[in-house]
């Protein structure tokens, strides 16, 4: 089975920063652990050697993610972060990052309004839109509406996500697919799943969109494991939480990670 690998449009920039190398996508939450350090935290990742950055929206009820996520979500919300803030912190330096995908529950985008949440974002300079509580099939007018957007809508599936399902998934979508490593929220680790490569290298032969792996994966041993099988790899909570204990662990395991995920591109350029 072959499955559609998104829509067409003026969109691109998410799927090309794939290339011939494994991406590294790091997540930062938009205002953690103060506003005025996002812009600096951006900077950092794009000189680390990020590929994509996941930008997370702060909710109050984030219920995808671990607690080490809404802690800097909740940290976030008390300074003053709103869905405005953030788009105008992007605004002001996404010519100088790499793709920015917006990372955000249902409800920000709701109160905001859809479209004048769209228009921003795109103004704002975002490449891609990931709404992790929004299943497809669930609102098929608003996810029309997304979809058709100038923004990447980038899908989620899961290892029980069975293939009919995958198709209705991707149907709509583009940019790549973000595949949950394992089941239940965001958060480090210490182990990877050990049926994980079997479950990308089958997916990868299915689907014409990259495959990004995310949820868990916390050192550089690990991501440098996931990279060798994945067309990308996520990390958020293992940066968040090093962000808590400072800007220098943070800047130390980013940097660790990049190294990680991109030390064989000479090898998978070569293939």
């Amino acid at each position: 089975m072959s499955l559609p690998g998104g829509v067409a449009g003026t969109r691109g920039r998410i799927e090309d920063a794939f290339g011939e190398r494994t991406a590294f996508i790091p997540f930062l939450s938009s205002g953690f652990p103060r506003p005025a350090d996002t812009p600096r935290l951006l900077e950092r990742l794009a000189a680390d050697g990020a590929d994509i950055i996941e930008l997370g929206i702060p909710f109050s009820d984030p219920l995808a993610d671990g607690p080490t996520i809404q802690t800097a979500s909740w940290r976030a919300l008390e300074e003053g972060v709103t869905v405005e803030s953030a788009l105008d912190q992007l605004a002001e330096m996404s010519a100088d990052l790499p793709p920015v995908v917006v990372f955000s529950y249902l409800n920000p985008i709701l109160r905001m309004g859809v479209e004048r949440f769209l228009a921003r974002a795109e103004a704002a300079g975002a490449a891609g839109l990931l709404v992790t509580d929004l299943p497809v099939g669930s609102h098929p007018a608003l996810e029309r509406r997304l979809a058709a957007g100038a923004l990447d809508l980038i899908p989620l599936a899961a290892p029980t996500t069975p293939g009919a399902r995958l198709e209705t998934i991707l149907g709509h979508a583009s940019g790549f697919l973000y595949y949950i490593s394992r089941l239940g929220v965001t958060g480090a680790r210490k182990a990877l799943d050990a049926s994980l490569e079997d479950q990308v290298r089958g997916l990868r032969k299915m689907v014409r969109l990259p495959v990004a792996v995310g949820f868990g994966i916390s050192t550089p041993e690990q991501a440098a494991a996931v990279a060798g099988m994945a067309d990308g790899v996520v990390v958020g909570s293992a940066l968040i939480a090093a962000l808590g204990r400072g800007e220098g662990a943070f800047g130390e395991l980013s940097a660790a990670l990049a190294a990680a995920v991109h030390k064989n591109d000479s090898c998978r350029k070569a293939e």
